[in-house]
């Protein structure tokens, strides 16, 4: 029976590891403070960024949801990893072999890790095989869009052979079961048993953010091949079509660098575009444009201002056309700026850098139309606009498009860019889009009524929600802000601190019982120079209160250098100390006075108090 990992090794890959550099795969990092990363959080959406990372504490913290935990906890809820999966896949990024307790060997893969092996293997296969004789026909249609040798290598591209068991022989020789084969959409079940999914096709693989193979998408080749024109892994344990950009492995570092990104619609056009310099260039697989992607994308450029851009490339036929429309309704959910980039003559990037060169492929990005004009075009382009009957539908067609502009500055411009389309009256045009804004606030508000209503009825006990306990929660007073920031300081830099005085600020009882609890939390750690005592100090916090710990270690620490952050530590643990002392001697003058001077008692009281002011001499004299 397998054996656990070691705990030296658990540590040890963690210390190791730069929870950044792991957040970072997936959510666009900015400075935030000293030592404090931030961006939009992966676990729910949000507009502004509340998610911070404290890289030295190897901690994250959403302010927004209450999510937190180490690098560990962000795998397994991201990835859906086992505890053991998301150590033994950190441990193979820092190259560190792990040790198992009680001589055991190394646990066999879960299902997810099978998974990700199998399409990994798979990917090596079908790039082999580009290069096959029987891969003349792949080969060819590459070259006459474009691409050659290097193109296809840097993007993976493989060919799945003809034949009906290539692939399932293939990968039945490296280990790989047909229920595991099967699981990953690699294989088909047919009567007469299994069968590779691709056949005789182009494949690309299809990676998430991170980097690894979850799927694939396959092209038609020949022409007795009656499948479909493109071919998609189905939904699997790893692979959800709706959550997939292709290209967001190769693209992401320069989204999050340019803020910008650009969304085509096929994986060639993703080639061309990267291979003409726009690397920003990602791919739907198989599914349209939806929120899903939009979260994703999101996180990756950083979306928390309008100064992003996002531009989208549709055909100007009628299904480009109603994509547009389609992703008009999702892009109001960027805060970045949305566009349209449509190619002359309806020329996609693939074949626009084909006819022209890579210079007219930047062009065309580089031209593009807000969203907001192009999705006005279409509403009024059915419309005769020589007739009045015409120009009036037109309006009550395209007001609303203007209606839901949420920039106030930009709605009066659109009005008058619409009274100028349709030639009408700017005031005309400017009272309609009032009436088609009022009548979607009164729809709004219906359905928010219903949704209300429904959760009321769907309620069993009719109990109270319980509210978390946040830091903004907490009372409004001096003595609470004293111990709010001294707990900040001390998870964030107590290990910098002087051992004695940590300890004694840590010794006295708070009066909130939430920052009570994280004090206790700390006053329990036992090594401090240890990497990531604060997050698990953190993780031992009783509840309710935990997640106040949690933003206690990932908040913004009120200074502007690391060594001003640490020396405001200290003066607070010192001010806790001498606050507790002012407090004892408080006591003491008020028992004094109910006693006689002369007595055992009042010489023993004067000799505290004489003790007490002594200490208190030491702590100014040390500050």
């Amino acid at each position: 029976m397998a054996g656990r990992i070691s705990q030296r090794d658990v540590d040890e890959v963690k210390a190791r590891t730069d929870i950044s550099e792991i957040i970072g795969e997936r959510v666009a990092l900015k400075s935030a403070g000293v030592g404090a990363m931030k961006g939009l959080c992966p676990f729910h959406d949000e507009r502004s960024p509340s998610f911070n990372v404290r890289p030295q504490a190897g901690f994250y913290h959403c302010f927004g949801c209450g999510e937190s935990g180490d690098v560990y906890s962000f795998l397994r809820k991201m990835d859906h990893l086992s505890f053991t999966e998301a150590v033994e896949r950190l441990a193979g990024r820092v190259g560190l072999t792990l040790h198992y307790e009680d001589g055991g060997a190394a646990p066999e893969q879960s299902g997810r890790s099978r998974l990700y092996a199998a399409n990994a293997a798979a990917a090596e296969f079908f790039r082999a095989q580009l290069s096959s004789p029987d891969a003349d026909t792949g080969r060819r249609f590459l070259g006459e869009r474009g691409f050659d040798a290097g193109a296809a290598a840097h993007f993976g591209v493989g060919y799945a052979p003809q034949g009906w068991s290539s692939l399932h022989q293939a990968m039945r020789a490296k280990g790989f079961s047909d229920e595991e084969l099967t699981n990953a959409g690699l294989v088909s079940q047919g009567q007469r048993g299994v069968y590779d999914r691709f056949r005789g096709r182009l494949v690309w693989p299809i990676r998430d953010v991170t980097g690894q193979v979850i799927g694939f998408g396959a092209r038609r080749l020949f022409d007795d091949d009656k499948g479909p024109k493109y071919l998609n892994t189905p939904e699997t344990t790893i692979y959800h079509k709706a959550q997939v950009l292709y290209g967001l492995d190769l693209a992401k570092r320069d989204i999050s660098r340019q803020h910008r990104v650009v969304v085509v619609e096929g994986y060639t056009d993703v080639m061309a575009c990267h291979l003409a310099g726009i690397t920003t260039a990602v791919a739907t697989c198989g599914t349209a444009f939806g929120s899903d992607h939009i979260s994703v994308l999101r996180r990756v450029m950083g979306d928390d201002s309008t100064a992003g851009e996002v531009v989208f490339t549709f055909d100007p036929d009628a299904a480009g056309q109603k994509a547009a429309l389609r992703a008009f309704a999702d892009a109001k959910r960027f805060n970045a700026q949305t566009y349209v980039a449509t190619g002359p003559e309806g020329l996609d990037p693939c074949d626009l850098r084909l006819q022209r060169g890579d210079a007219a492929v930047r062009s065309v990005i580089e031209t593009k139309i807000p969203m907001v004009e192009f999705v006005i075009d279409q509403r009024i382009a059915g419309f005769d606009l020589a007739s009045v009957e015409g120009r009036v539908g037109a309006l009550r067609s395209a007001a609303p498009v203007v209606a839901e502009l949420r920039d106030q500055l930009l709605q009066p411009e659109y009005v008058r860019v619409l009274a100028r389309r349709l030639g009408l009256d700017t005031e005309d045009v400017r009272r309609e889009v009032e009436r088609a804004s009022r009548a979607g606030r009164d729809s709004s508000a219906e359905r928010n009524t219903r949704r209300t209503a429904s959760a009321d009825a769907s309620s069993s006990d009719g109990a109270e929600p319980v509210a978390r306990i946040t830091l903004a929660s907490l009372p409004r007073t001096s003595g609470a802000a004293l111990e709010r920031d001294a707990l900040m300081g001390f998870l964030q830099f107590g290990h910098r601190m002087d051992a004695e005085l940590l300890a004694r600020a840590v010794a006295i009882d708070f009066a909130h019982p939430a920052l009570d609890a994280v004090r206790k939390a700390i006053a329990a750690a036992d090594d401090l120079d240890r990497p990531g005592w604060a997050a698990d100090a953190v993780g031992t916090v009783r509840e309710p209160y935990r997640s106040v710990g949690g933003e206690l270690l990932a908040a913004d620490f009120p200074a502007l250098t690391d060594a001003a952050a640490v020396a405001s530590t200290i003066a607070l643990a010192r001010r806790l100390v001498l606050r507790s002392i002012d407090r004892h001697k408080s006591e003491l003058l008020g028992a004094i006075q109910r006693v006689a001077p002369s007595s055992e008692e009042g010489r023993a009281i004067r000799m505290q108090l004489r003790e007490l002011d002594a200490e208190r001499q030491r702590l100014h004299n040390d500050a």
